[in-house]
């Protein structure tokens, strides 16, 4: 494969540093995914096609007689997903891709090619809100899989935010962000004592810990059959309560479909989670809250990724992204 030969999409984000500009790393990165490919019987042909984003490089390989193939890199903040591929691809087989190779220390991985976007599988005429149920169930199911694994995900570095440490999250991350005004940060700040109480009453319901994605949206899922969902894209998760998770897709699918879709996708949702012994009531009280407590969540992985010198002028526009999450935090769940 020639080494000169690709195409380049920034997004919104023209200015961003990533460690593609280096020819250095640009070749090694290259080297490494094209022994990889050689590891698999494959060999790279054809231009590759380089999405870069202050959170990762991504790069589309085509390979000769083969389905496309896809490095990613991610910065140090969210390393840990090239482990947590590896390790879901064990404990969650049928449900995320399993890679073709993996660097956990350099934060690099190769996935194959997953097949349709949900997103794309919507836009073709499959757009119904049952589709969003049937994938938040197996979502459910999934989260409900991975609960014994919590210390294990956590050892490959995923952050740990269960409900009991969001009130120090929080203020970290007021304290840090310098989008917020001085009439904001004194709003967040008079507001704690509700959040720890919301914390503490999320972490009483008894619904323990597992892994949220925290950026479950249809452009994070594979459709590749009907009633078959892949889940990917794991740079923004993290320990912690598991209903802080339908956040981001219940925002999607009410995009879609209006606010009337909600109460739809929360039941489709809590339906797995019925066997623990809990009332009705008592999980959607406790989606309720988690609807809230998520914003810390996102508001913490913008954040993270947007630290000062790693992403030029974009470093302002996580600070902001972090900023609206924080400001979403004390607004009333719409659930």
């Amino acid at each position: 494969m020639r080494r000169d030969t690709w195409t380049v999409d920034r997004g919104r984000y023209p200015d961003a540093v990533t460690p593609w500009e280096r020819s250095r790393w640009r070749d090694e990165a290259l080297e490494w995914a094209e022994g990889a490919l050689a590891a698999h019987g494959l060999r790279a042909s054809g231009p590759c096609e380089v999405r870069l984003r202050p959170w990762s490089v991504l790069v589309r390989m085509p390979v000769e007689g083969h389905d496309a193939v896809w490095f990613k890199a991610n910065p140090s903040a969210s390393a840990f997903e090239a482990g947590l591929t590896e390790a879901l691809a064990r404990w969650v087989p049928e449900h995320v891709l399993e890679p073709l190779a993996v660097d956990a220390d350099r934060g690099w991985f190769l996935l194959p090619d997953g097949g349709p976007l949900l997103r794309d599988v919507l836009g073709a005429g499959a757009d119904t809100p049952r589709i969003w149920e049937d994938m938040l169930r197996r979502y459910a199911d999934v989260q409900r899989t991975l609960g014994p694994y919590t210390r294990e995900i956590a050892a490959l570095g995923v952050p740990r935010m269960p409900p009991a440490a969001l009130p120090d999250v929080f203020d970290r991350i007021v304290d840090e962000n310098t989008a917020l005004g001085p009439g904001d940060r004194r709003t967040l700040r008079a507001s704690r004592l509700r959040l720890v109480d919301w914390c503490a009453e999320l972490a009483g319901v008894g619904i323990a810990d597992s892994l949220d994605h925290s950026d479950l949206h249809d452009g994070q899922i594979f459709a590749p059959a009907p009633d078959r969902f892949t889940f990917f894209d794991w740079g923004d998760a993290a320990v912690g309560h598991p209903f802080c998770s339908l956040l981001v897709p219940a925002r999607s699918a009410r995009e879609r479909y209006g606010p009337g879709v909600l109460p739809r996708l929360r039941d489709a949702y809590l339906e797995p989670w019925t066997r623990t012994g809990l009332t009705a009531a008592e999980l959607r009280r406790a989606v309720s809250l988690a609807w809230r407590l998520a914003a810390i969540g996102r508001a913490c992985a913008w954040g993270r990724l947007f630290t000062a010198g790693t992403a030029g002028g974009a470093t302002a526009a996580g600070g902001e992204q972090s900023a609206g999450w924080l400001r979403e935090l004390f607004t009333e769940p719409p659930l």
